[in-house]
């Protein structure tokens, strides 16, 4: 593997945000001759970050691969990034704050300074601002608004969206229209929060800018083309992605990167209008394409992943679908602690053993062309009913959509799913199958295998297979005595007593009640069932002790062998039920 690599734990591996930053990162990475791992610490299939809190990931992934690693906003708790340091992991933390480590950040106070001096320039006094505090960014932001207050001696309305998406800004839109307007402009920590304010506003009758101006933060692509546009504090994320990288080898406390404000026609100023050329427009029908065929995958995605099954998902055979290149899958080994099962390479020649520490593979990294924004993507495949393990992929950076609408994160919970839905159905099956007290073949299960030994019967000319039907003797007095719990350990007892009696190759089930029936698999001649029958009374009649109480139970055992001119399995039965009731006569009698 030449280069070095440096991870990059993230709540999602994409999107408009962590995409930007991870993009930023791996461009600086690979002029330099690295490379850029990608890890996703959310479970796939998480609505968003700030909704899913902290995620539950303390794995060493891929550590012994890595010569850096980088935290991104709400990927671990700070005891992780602690451990890395003491394996000898130089961290670089962005956007939060981490003591004993490098920092990286944009300068968020000094771009909402601006923004604010704008708006009072428009003559603006009553400024609101409303943001997720959860985040130490969006804190950073508000202390930028506080102090442009504070030096132009205007008194603060702060208010908390609860998230930095659009329901955050619809939620803060309904709070100020209940209380009257108050305010005439509001900075908002996000553009998502923007964007859901204005259209709540403008739904309600209000006029933006005219009745409330407007200023989000982020200058994300929506943002130049909203009615009104949205004024912005844009932050260079692949600038913030450069300097994490640059970190790793020049580590500082703290590094701060510039913050521009963007005005627009939200905010109070006159648009000249979009930018239109050639180029520009070839741009917006790339993007428009390369929406369109994101939706086709993931269509196609669904299908594959929760339709008929036809394929084991686990062999990886679905990821031909998505852009991925390669990839691997490692199952979690419940015998073996933090190991994975490499299986189901995708155009990768993937199998073993490895721990997590040295997963993904190392050569899988080869794969990946930095230079045209592939990198190496980890994911979770996790779901609240199973940790399954990790999905490796070498794929192209994704940094236009929404965090957590790229493939990584797509994929990754369908195949979660997938899995989940395989072990459901096998679970049915084994219910229908089963039954449900003692885990014993049910009636429709022993069927199946007295068919089956009537096939060979007919054959094989020498083949004789034998049916018993046991019934036990005193099961009602347990029952009676000493309740309906004790009743059924009874039948357990007498279930694991029985198979453990008899050849895998033989079946034990149970009809109901206290009937079991044995399906012998070969016998020799009429008397070939005497030993296993006596061996069986031997085994049932030994003492029981459930919940402390000695229980002992009679048996009556019928026979019927296959053979003399029949290998009907129903007529077997039969016999073998009238040979039971004929012992149990016997046994009444003496």
């Amino acid at each position: 593997m030449s280069g070095r690599v440096f991870g990059i734990l993230s709540p999602f591996v994409g999107g408009d945000y962590y995409g930007a930053i991870i993009e930023g990162a791996n461009a600086a990475a690979v002029a330099a001759g690295d490379r850029v791992m990608a890890m996703q610490t959310l479970n796939p299939g998480s609505h968003s970050a700030d909704r899913s809190g902290l995620p539950d990931f303390d794995r060493p992934l891929a550590w012994r691969h890595l010569s850096g690693l980088a935290v991104l906003p709400g990927a671990v708790a700070t005891g992780y990034a602690t451990d890395a340091r003491q394996a000898g992991l130089p961290v670089v933390f962005v956007a939060q704050e981490a003591p004993a480590s490098s920092v990286v950040l944009a300068d968020n106070r000094s771009g909402v300074r601006d923004a604010v001096a704008h708006l009072i320039e428009h003559g603006h006094e009553r400024i609101a601002f409303a943001g997720y505090l959860a985040h130490f960014d969006l804190r950073e932001r508000h202390a930028g608004y506080a102090e442009a207050l504070t030096a132009n001696g205007l008194e603060p309305l702060v208010m908390d969206t609860g998230d930095n998406h659009e329901s955050g800004g619809e939620a803060v839109a309904d709070l100020l229209i209940r209380a009257g307007m108050p305010v005439s402009a509001i900075v908002l920590g996000t553009d998502r929060n923007a964007i859901g304010l204005i259209g709540r506003m403008r739904a309600a009758g209000y006029a933006v800018p005219g009745d409330i101006a407007v200023v989000g933060f982020d200058d994300i692509a929506d943002a130049a083309y909203l009615r009104p546009a949205l004024s912005s504090v844009r932050q260079p994320l692949d600038e913030l992605g450069r300097a994490l990288y640059e970190l790793m080898d020049h580590p500082v406390p703290r590094r701060e990167v510039p913050t521009v404000f963007v005005n627009r026609e939200s905010c109070g100023c006159t648009n000249d209008g979009l930018p239109v050329s050639e180029a520009h427009t070839r741009a917006l029908f790339g993007q428009v394409s390369y929406l369109q065929e994101t939706l086709n995958i993931q269509y196609e995605l669904g299908v594959a992943l929760l339709g008929t099954q036809e394929r084991d998902p686990r062999d990886l055979a679905w990821l031909e679908l998505t852009p991925a290149t390669a990839g691997c899958l490692g199952l979690w080994q419940p015998d073996l602690a933090d190991t994975l099962h490499v299986r189901g390479g995708f155009r990768f020649p993937a199998g073993g053993l490895l721990p997590v520490d040295e997963f993904p593979p190392a050569d899988l990294f080869e794969r990946a062309y930095g230079a045209d924004g592939e990198i190496v993507f980890v994911v979770p495949i996790r779901t609240p009913a199973q940790d399954w393990g990790l999905l490796a992929a070498v794929g192209r950076i994704q940094s236009t959509t929404p965090p957590g609408r790229e493939m990584m994160n797509h994929s990754g919970s369908l195949l979660a799913k997938a899995l989940d839905y395989g072990v459901m159905q096998e679970k049915l099956r084994q219910a229908a199958l089963r039954d449900h007290l003692t885990g014993l073949p049910n009636r429709v299960l022993l069927e199946d295998r007295m068919a089956q030994a009537e096939r060979r019967a007919a054959r094989e000319a020498g083949y004789r297979f034998a049916i018993l039907l046991l019934d036990l003797d005193g099961f009602k007095a347990v029952n009676d005595t000493h309740g309906h719990a004790a009743g059924d350990q009874l039948l357990i007892q007498v279930a694991r007593r029985l198979t453990k009696r008899l050849r895998r190759t033989d079946t034990v089930a149970r009809l109901g009640g206290d009937e079991f029936v044995v399906l012998i698999d070969g016998v020799s001649g009429s008397g070939g069932t005497h030993e296993v029958i006596a061996a069986i009374k031997a085994t049932v009649t030994e003492p029981f002790t459930i919940d402390g109480h000695v229980v002992e139970v009679g048996l009556s055992i019928g026979a019927a062998i296959s053979g003399d001119g029949t290998s009907d399995p129903d007529y077997l039965l039969r016999e073998a039920d009238a040979a039971m009731y004929r012992a149990k006569s016997v046994a009444r009698q003496r």
